[in-house]
């Protein structure tokens, strides 16, 4: 049988890029098609739309900076396990997020969905990008295979803004409360970064055992 995983999402997720590494090592251990599907979560809905200097949300949002690189180096050594290096020091700003996710979802349109969230993965992580400012976003989803003018097209119209609203409304029926999260043949789901036997589990669930 054919399974199809939903995850909800935000691209300046530490655990979710952990949690995507998971998940493909997961797939790549069973025989069955998998199809992911990536849908929107703002971790900061009321961040402005020019972002804001990383040292000071995360001073604000944790405490002190001493808490927060202590918070980092955590994700930091979990991330080597993954094959992830995360380059924390080389971000500068955290970013709104919205134009990121509109285009993830017309990416998902052109069949690069997933190239397009690694792309952005990568480039806010492990580049330290800035992924908030439009033409960054921009060059870093044509990379991975957007459309240029397409995507030009949608950041310049409200196109998408739709499915944010619908995936805040999935997110709220599956009582969603922190990312990633993972929603299996739209029956079972798994909080945060499991590893990958909590995936294969959940496939067996849903019959995709073999």
């Amino acid at each position: 049988m054919n399974l199809t995983v939903d995850v909800i999402s935000d691209v300046i997720c530490p655990w979710c890029y952990i949690g995507k590494r998971r998940l493909e090592k997961a797939i790549a251990a069973q025989q069955h098609e998998v199809r992911v599907h990536w849908l929107p979560f703002q971790l900061n809905p009321s961040m402005p739309k020019e972002g804001i200097d990383r040292r000071e949300y995360r001073t604000r949002k944790f405490g002190s900076w001493e808490r927060s690189l202590q918070l980092e180096n955590r994700v930091i050594e979990v991330g080597k396990a993954e094959g992830i290096h995360f380059a924390f020091d080389r971000i500068e700003r955290t970013p709104n997020t919205v134009d990121a996710h509109r285009l993830i979802w017309l990416a998902d349109k052109q069949g690069v969905q997933d190239a397009v969230v690694e792309s952005l993965f990568r480039a806010y992580f492990i580049e330290g990008r800035d992924i908030g400012d439009r033409q960054t976003l921009i060059d870093v989803a044509v990379h991975a295979g957007l459309d240029r003018e397409q995507a030009e097209a949608v950041l310049n119209s409200d196109e998408g803004m739709d499915a944010i609203k619908e995936a805040g409304e999935m997110a709220q029926r599956f009582r969603v409360e922190g990312v990633p999260f993972f929603i299996v043949n739209g029956k079972v789901t798994l909080s945060g970064a499991q590893p990958q036997d909590a995936f294969l589990d959940a496939f067996r669930q849903v019959g995709g055992s073999d």
